[in-house]
This record gives C-alpha cells, sequence and structure tokens, in this order.
C-alpha cells in the first residue's frame, strides 16, 4: 500500500489510521480555520478537509505526492458552529450550551489523488445529546483537560461518554474519521486497500 499523508496532528485520526492498517505520514497544515459569515457546517468542514491538503500541496513545493488525507470536525447548535476551544472559559461556554440537548457533529474528509489530480470530500453528520449537567461536572470535566484541541470541548471517547445519552449516525465521524466513509472514498479512488 502506498503511503498517506495525513494533514492533521489528531492523535484520533492517527488512532484510525493505525486500526485500518494504513502506511502514513503526519504533515500538520498551517491553514487559517476561521469560518466564512454564514457558512453552514458542512459547507465549513468541507472547505477546511481540503484547504487542509492545499496548504500541503503549497508547503510542498511542486512535489506531488500520491496520497493526502484533510479531516475536520465541528459541533453545531442552533446555528452556532464550535470548533476547538481556545481556553478553559470558551469550554465552559461550549459545554453549557451543549448540555441537556442534541446537537449536530459534522466531519469532512478529503481524499487528494496524486495521480489522477483530483480530491474527493464528503462530510458526514450525526447527532449527539448531552445529559443536563450540573456546574460542578462542567467544572470537574474542564479540569479533566480533555477539553483541549476537540471541537465542542468534549471527547466521546474519553470521560466525556459519561454525559452522552445518545448517538445517531457514525460513532467514528464524532470521534474525527468517518470510517465506512473513507473506506469507501480510499476503494473508490484507487487505492490499494481491503479485497
Amino acid at each position: 500500500m502506498e503511503p498517506i499523508i495525513l494533514a492533521s496532528s489528531s492523535q484520533r485520526r492517527k488512532e484510525y489510521f493505525k486500526l485500518m492498517g494504513l502506511p502514513f505520514n503526519i504533515m500538520p497544515s498551517h491553514f487559517d480555520e476561521s469560518p466564512a459569515k454564514d457558512q453552514s457546517p458542512a459547507d465549513y468542514t468541507a472547505a477546511m478537509a481540503a484547504g487542509k491538503i492545499n496548504a500541503i500541496l503549497e508547503q510542498l513545493r511542486g512535489r506531488i505526492p500520491h496520497w493526502i488525507c484533510g479531516a475536520d470536525t465541528v459541533v453545531s447548535v442552533d446555528g452556532e458552529i464550535f470548533g476547538k476551544s481556545p481556553d478553559r472559559e470558551t469550554a465552559r461556554t461550549m459545554l453549557e450550551k451543549l448540555q441537556g440537548r442534541e446537537h449536530e457533529v459534522v466531519t469532512s474528509v478529503a481524499l487528494f489523488n496524486g495521480n489522477k489530480r483530483t480530491t474527493d470530500c464528503r462530510s458526514v453528520l450525526s447527532a449527539v445529546t448531552l445529559a443536563p449537567l450540573s456546574e460542578e461536572e462542567i467544572e470537574w470535566y474542564i479540569n479533566s483537560g480533555e477539553w483541549q484541541g476537540v471541537a465542542g470541548a468534549y471527547r466521546i471517547q474519553g470521560q466525556g461518554a459519561c454525559f452522552i445519552t445518545s448517538v445517531r449516525g457514525s460513532y467514528s465521524s464524532v470521534v474525527g474519521l468517518p470510517l465506512r466513509e473513507f473506506y469507501v472514498m480510499l476503494l473508490e479512488n484507487g487505492y490499494q486497500y481491503g479485497p
């Protein structure tokens, strides 16, 4: 199998690539992730996933790799997009807005095929419900540090799972990489993987 450049420093995506047995190299992109005005969560994550690939291509200065994967995840509630929280107070505000209700988690994954010079991008929407949380529970979770580096300030695959009452859609997408969709993308784009 040909190595894939993973345009992400996400530990979760790295773990999923290992789980799938894919050879990969990590090359984080240096890309502005500010949302455009009136952008939907799916449009935003798709633009970010493809933008990370374009940033890697610029960093490589004309060298075209066989494969690059970019992905992005956001949480959305009431039309507001929550990416990674920059600090404890923002994380607390996010959790206060999410607790006791359902919200949307959108992950987009993009795959660059260097042989064809094409980029395929797909978005997966899932719905997650957090239980009502007390101020003490929110403070306890903030103190755990799990809010750092993740969309919506919680990790569904960590202690944050204690607060999840339901997930409708793709669990792996909520974690950060929709495995079924990514597998299909690999096959449809001619990557030699699977049977």
